[in-house]
């Protein structure tokens, strides 16, 4: 058995236009899985497609929206039509609008953090619980944060959602366990994406992420990628509920 391959298995991954999702979406293609590249924007999903198809993957995209239910049934729906069973999920998408501490937030902003970032997570999940059931086998991948793990005077909310993704793989690990499916989170560090840009292109606070950081520098999506194809193959076959924090080390210091 080859640990890694996922010949002709179908992937779903959120979020995959740009930064951690475009990163995993590669990774799963070079790894032999069908990709469907889904954000908001199509244009943009397409560019991502063409990028994997040169490459000799195979992947197509469909926009939807994280906010809407629809969209995301519509998401799976065209999966299914067009290639059958879904047997990965990657819920990467997130939001986070807010910046400040969380005495200042109104409920809306809140509630809006809370619906992206955890709410359609689990709409997806339970989407595609259907197919992985049916073939008692599938790989879902939550991307959270170590935001998740730690607390924040100014993106409290995103941090608080990032830990309800952590809760919402162990809950899922457990109810789906028998039915071969694994519910595992990926929390990166700070990584170098359009997301952490205001941190990461400002010399003075990059330089000092990276002298607290044992590894010594910021990360790249594709220290992520290759995670998300640990935990969607045969080599993370006993691996469920878990969140596999990617950080440089961060978090241990």
């Amino acid at each position: 058995m080859k640990l890694f391959n996922l010949h002709n298995k179908v992937a779903i991954v959120t979020g995959a236009s740009r930064g951690i999702g475009r990163s995993i979406a590669f990774q799963l293609a070079r790894a032999g899985a069908k990709v469907v590249i889904s954000s908001r924007k199509q244009e943009a999903c397409e560019a991502v497609v063409q990028e994997i198809q040169a490459e000799g993957g195979t992947a197509m995209a469909i926009s939807a929206s994280i906010a809407i239910k629809e969209q995301l049934q519509n998401l799976v729906q065209k999966t299914r039509d067009a290639w059958g069973p879904i047997d990965i999920l990657v819920c990467n998408a997130a939001s986070n609008p807010y910046y400040g501490p969380t005495t200042g937030m109104s409920d809306e902003i809140f509630n809006k953090v809370m619906h992206n970032n955890v709410l359609s997570s689990s709409w997806l999940c339970t989407m595609v619980y259907p197919d992985m059931k049916a073939q008692k086998d599938g790989a879902i991948v939550l991307v959270s944060s170590v935001g998740g793990l730690h607390g924040s005077s100014v993106i409290g909310a995103y941090n608080i959602s990032k830990a309800a993704d952590m809760q919402l793989a162990r809950n899922l690990a457990v109810e789906w366990g028998p039915d071969n499916i694994r519910v595992n989170c990926i929390a990166p560090g700070l990584i170098r994406t359009a997301f952490a840009k205001a941190l990461t292109d400002d010399p003075v606070k990059a330089g000092m992420v990276e002298n607290e950081t044992p590894l010594r520098r910021i990360g790249e999506p594709d220290d992520i990628g290759g995670i998300a194809v640990l935990l969607a193959s045969a080599a993370g076959k006993y691996i469920t509920g878990q969140t596999i924090v990617a950080d440089g080390g961060m978090m241990i210091r």
